[in-house]
């Protein structure tokens, strides 16, 4: 068998629901418990016309353009078909209506009532009633005599019965059913039917098989039954033809037997197992729609395919193709090519039924003709598509087409992929035009809705936040179709008429002057098909591949060509985002390109029209930025993509929509998007892809969640948590190097936890024994997390990866250092300029995130002299990095792996913290945790420009508030001369000597071999270096110190252990002369021997003891924490 089942979706609320198809198959019409009944041109139409017939609809039926409705007001109602206007009342009863159904020829309906009672109503006059009284119970359902002079019913009093309508008697009567007091109670609703045609055959659902009576002798003919039927049968039908007759069952299986042969030729099951309790056979095509008592609507096609049926009933030529095309073939031997097989012809008006363009499907055939009235070679068709090869097997009907003489003028048959149908412009976060209550705008800023019906011709503007402005009503004269909303203006767009050229309209609320509005008039024959806001200006995109550029004032701008119709655009800040169509797709897919543009100060291009990622088979129904400024996009198969700036500009899905979706047919219709906090803002649309404009929807809130293999597993969602928390927070790059504020303590937070995930990872992988899979994850990790990674390979006993982690730690701080050279130079070079440098940072041209990350920390570190920092800092720190690390960061808590005050993406200098692998493990924790947020562009300039101008008088190191600017201030006080602040500028080389004896106090201080708690290594390599240099003459310092971590772990644990009782045992006296020596001449050897106990403190991974009070004191301006 090869009938094909589609997917069911939802349709009406929960209940009972009933379904017909109009008299040509053009669409399908359902009804439901929500009292509404839906007009759907095929089974993915996700916009049905709705008529709202009552509280609830019961019943349905259609024919001859009238809509029939059996509504729990206890009438029967006529509604005309398709406008859905209401026609009167039919009849009345005193309880609900169960069924009503056309008389063959239309002229008369049935109503079927929990009163007891049938009436048969003439349609063109209610005043002529029959009525039929004679069963005990709520009536069921009823059939009418496809001639016209019997009337079927079943009730709950368990009986069928078989009226003769002229005079109003009961025929015959059997008694089949099992009994009930009422339609809810009943185990089924026994929907019987007379068989088409003759109407030789009453078919009864009875139980779990299909009784079949023979007309005037009333005799029970034979009963159809199926092994797969296991649950009463509720509902039968008969196809058109009268040959086969489908029964739908309680438990949700459906079966069709051929009636003469009495053989099952389909079984299906529903797909839940609901209750089927609507059927109907398409008038035309060998489909059946069904509905259940959960509101949902199915379509099975192609039924009976792969038998021949002897279609007795059909006589013409045109009834014959079913037999020898499929489904597909019928829609293109309509003239309906671009349509899914699957839907109902939908007749002329499909262009307007939608402005999202409805998935095509798979077209498979096209025939060219010389005509251009759509008339088709039927001949052509069958010897090209080769379905003559067995005609003959069937029977001599359906042979006739052999005798059609082939056409003098045939064309070469196409069999090849078939173009997609181009998706129209459209704006994002808008429904479609035909609506008469529509969304046109739904962003993060506010919604504007349009009103177009009989009373008003209106615009409401709402603003989410209403401090930006209070909400606005405007007529609607010129019938606006597209809007964008923004912080400062209203932008709206109108198509042009006969009369009216296309019209670009401006409410620039935010105005200071008192004229706020400005329109400006397309030139003759351009239309606007796709307009946007941004930060100060608006733009348009028009028929004739144009953009054009206006100020938010008014003014005309830049105009450039686009490389093919546009599909929508977007704009945020000073971004510019257009998707056009730069190709013709074919077999369902679309093929569009992205122009990214930046329209500030520096005008550039960052996509020059790069192809857009699209799902298969989808086309794209939201484009924009999230709310940090970062473009993004939504397919229709709910696919929501973001641009990765740190992967040169490609594209990342971070969503699947259909994911959370419960129904095929539900979807989420996109409203706006945050990356802090991660936030995807949608609107849930039951059975449809966007919302009706009242009931207000609601806005619900997904989480994203990147595409990674394997995420039910621990390595798995660390690592996609990891990516994620990295992805998400590159905006802040971006942000900071066009200037825009942004949440500084966000971003640390960020980087605290991807360190963290970093140390878990690299934990788990040290469980697992992939030694170098944690050689690869210390390669992400800043300096502070790698050295906790030496600590926790050491304390595992993993000494052969400590050492490969210890090499990689002297490489990281040998390259930072190299770069922090270069850096040094640059800023030097930069200090010439003016102190409003921070405004020229915006304006860098084309560099990359890398590079803007290192400028950043560059102008940071401009504000203290660089020539003396790179050795002090890193000596300071390092061994508190240890002392501390050591004693009071567990390795497997959260806060020492994320104590990342110098990440690439950090805030804080990654190169000032880390060229030398300083980033003590808790102090830069601290400096995390108790930092405060600042704009970069306002505090950090405005700190520099204070050092440079007016240095602060040189007072010793104290406690400060740990915010991040009094810390950095804090720090920088020892070096800042106190003479000329002009000395600032001078080159490296003549700073270092100008400001020696100011920067002797921070040397003193800073020198780790005087003045700092050293480990029991440190002080064993000092008096042993000269033995290690002696034996190998040739080692660099890195060498010096490996030779010297080997030599030291060779010695007994006894001789450890008095290294380190010395260092205890020298730490009083240390910081005690640390007090007296104020100014100690700031030496040669001194810079060397700290650069030497920088790289020699990254691989230590001995335990050394707390800092007394007075140390503690001295670096608590550096934001560490006393243990």
């Amino acid at each position: 068998m090869s009938s094909k089942q589609k997917p069911m979706r939802y349709g009406h609320t929960e209940g009972h629901t009933d379904v017909c198809f109009d008299d040509t198959g053009s669409c399908i019409v359902t009804c439901g418990s929500d009292g509404d009944v839906r007009i759907w041109e095929n089974l993915d139409d996700d916009d049905p016309k709705s008529i709202n017939v009552g509280e609830k609809a019961y019943s349905c039926a259609l024919k001859n353009g009238r809509l029939i409705t059996a509504v729990s007001n206890n009438t029967v109602q006529i509604h005309t078909f398709p406008e859905g206007a209401p026609d009167g009342i039919l009849t009345r009863f005193t309880m609900p209506v169960n069924h009503v159904t056309f008389s063959p020829d239309g002229t008369k309906v049935a109503a079927g009532s929990s009163d007891f009672m049938i009436k048969v109503v003439e349609v063109a006059d209610s005043s002529k009633q029959k009525t039929f009284r004679g069963h005990d119970a709520p009536v069921l359902s009823l059939s009418f005599d496809p001639k016209d002079v019997y009337l079927a019913s079943a009730s709950c009093d368990g009986s069928v019965r078989v009226w003769s309508i002229a005079d109003q008697t009961c025929t015959t009567s059997w008694l089949l059913l099992q009994k009930c007091n009422d339609v809810i109670n009943a185990k089924s609703i026994c929907r019987l039917a007379w068989q088409p045609g003759s109407g030789k055959l009453l078919a009864v659902p009875v139980d779990k098989v299909v009784e079949l009576f023979r007309r005037e002798t009333w005799d029970s003919q034979f009963d159809l039954s199926d092994a797969s039927i296991t649950q009463p049968l509720n509902v039968v039908v008969w196809s058109p033809c009268g040959q086969f007759l489908a029964a739908g069952s309680v438990d949700g299986n459906l079966v069709v037997w051929n009636v003469e042969t009495q053989q099952c030729i389909e079984r299906m099951k529903h797909e839940k197992k609901y209750s089927i309790c609507g059927l109907a056979w398409h008038p035309k095509y060998k489909q059946i729609a069904y509905t259940d008592n959960e509101g949902n609507l199915g379509l099975l096609e192609n039924i009976g395919d792969v038998e021949k049926p002897n279609d007795k009933v059909a006589s013409a030529v045109a009834k014959d193709y079913n037999d020898l095309f499929d489904g597909d073939d019928d829609d293109y031997l309509n003239g309906d090519a671009i349509e899914p097989p699957s839907s109902p012809k939908t007749g002329d008006n499909e262009d307007d039924a939608d402005d999202l363009m409805q998935p095509p499907g798979h077209v498979r055939r096209a025939v060219i003709d010389d005509d251009d009235d759509n008339s088709l070679d039927i001949g052509l068709i069958k010897a090209s598509s080769g379905l003559l090869e067995k005609e003959d097997d069937g029977d001599d009907q359906t042979g006739g087409f052999s005798a059609l003489p082939p056409s003098s003028t045939q064309q070469p048959f196409y069999d090849g992929p078939m173009p997609t149908p181009r998706q129209k412009p459209f704006q994002s976060g808008s429904t479609p035009v035909h609506l008469m209550h529509r969304f046109m705008v739904w962003n993060s800023v506010g919604i504007i809705r349009c009103y177009n019906d009989e009373q008003d011709n209106a615009i409401d503007v709402e603003f989410h936040d209403t401090s930006v402005h209070h909400a606005t009503h405007l007529p609607n004269s010129l019938g606006h179709t597209m809007a964008d909303l923004s912080t400062e203006a209203i932008l709206l767009a109108c198509e042009s008429t006969e009369e009216l050229a296309s019209k670009l309209h401006c409410i620039h609320f935010g105005s200071w002057d008192a004229n706020k509005e400005w329109t400006v008039d397309m030139p003759k024959d351009e239309e606007i098909e796709a307009i946007c806001l941004g930060q100060g200006w608006a733009a348009c995109a028009t028929s004739d591949l144009l953009v054009r550029v206006f100020t938010v004032g008014g003014v005309q701008k830049e105009i450039f060509s686009l490389l093919g119709p546009v599909v929508s655009m977007a704009g945020h800040g000073e971004q510019l985002m257009v998707v056009y169509h730069r190709g013709t797709g074919f077999d369902g897919d679309q093929c569009l390109g992205v122009q990214l543009m930046e329209l500030g100060m520096k005008k550039r291009q960052i996509l020059h029209g790069d192809p857009l990622s699209l799902t298969r088979k989808s086309y794209l129904v939201w484009v924009g930025f999230s709310a940090e400024g970062t473009p993004c996009y939504v397919d229709s198969e709910g696919a929501v993509r973001m641009l990765n700036r740190g992967l040169g500009n490609t594209w990342i899905p971070v969503c699947n929509t259909r994911e959370h979706c419960k129904g095929k047919y539900d979807h989420y219709w996109v409203v706006g998007i945050h990356e802090n906090p991660q936030q995807l803002r949608c609107i849930p649309c039951k059975g449809a892809r966007f919302p009706p404009t009242l009931p207000r929807p609601a806005v619900a809130i997904l989480p994203f969640k990147l595409p990674y293999c394997q995420v039910e597993t621990e390595k798995g969602q660390m690592e996609e948590q990891y990516w994620r928390s990295v992805l998400f927070h590159s905006h802040m790059d971006y942000l900071s190097k066009n200037g825009y504020e942004f949440d500084e303590n966000a971003k640390n937070q960020a980087v605290k936890e991807q360190q963290e995930l970093l140390m878990k990872l690299f934990a788990l992988s040290c469980k697992l024994e992939r030694e170098s899979r944690c050689v690869e994850l210390a390669d992400l990790m800043t300096h502070s997390v790698l050295n906790l990674a030496i600590k926790y390979a050491s304390r595992s006993r993993r000494l052969n990866l400590a050492q490969l982690l210890s090499e990689v730690a002297v490489e990281k701080a040998s390259e930072l250092a190299a770069a922090q050279e270069d850096e040094e130079e640059e800023e030097d070079f930069r200090k010439h300029s003016s102190a409003g440098s921070a405004t020229k940072r915006g304006q860098l041209p084309g560099r990359n995130v890398q590079q803007d990350q290192e400028v950043e920390d560059d102008e940071e570190t401009d504000a203290c002299e660089e020539a003396e920092e790179t050795p002090e800092v890193h000596e300071e720190k390092e061994p508190n990095c240890f002392s501390k690390g050591v004693t009071s960061a567990e390795v497997t808590t959260p806060k020492p792996a994320a104590l990342v005050a110098s990440s690439s993406r950090g805030r804080v200098n990654p190169f000032k913290v880390s060229s030398s692998k300083k980033d003590p493990v808790v102090p830069s924790g601290n400096v995390l945790d108790s930092m405060t947020k600042y704009s970069k562009k306002t505090s950090l300039s405005g700190s520099r420009a204070a050092d440079k101008q007016n240095p602060p008088v040189i007072k010793p190191l104290t406690p400060k508030p740990k915010t991040k600017q009094t810390s950095a201030a804090s720090f920088f006080q020892p070096r800042t001369p106190a003479t000329n602040p002009g000395e600032k500028t001078v080159e490296e080389r003549e700073e270092k000597a100008g400001n020696e004896s100011q920067e002797a106090k921070v040397t003193a201080q800073e020198n780790t071999e005087n003045r700092r708690p050293k480990t029991g290594f440190q002080m064993w390599l000092e008096e042993n270096r000269a033995n290690i240099l002696t034996d190998n003459p040739d080692l660099n310092e890195a060498e010096v110190i490996k030779e010297g971590m080997s030599r030291f772990r060779m010695l007994t644990s006894e001789e450890r252990m008095v290294w380190t009782e010395k260092a205890r045992g020298g730490r009083v006296s240390d910081s005690a002369e640390d007090k007296k020596r104020k100014r100690p001449p700031a030496e040669e050897d001194e810079v060397k021997k700290s650069q030497e106990q920088k790289s020699e403190d990254t691989n230590v991974s001995k335990k050394s003891k707390p800092l007394d009070p007075s140390t503690n004191n001295k670096l608590s301006a550096f934001a560490f924490k006393q243990s």
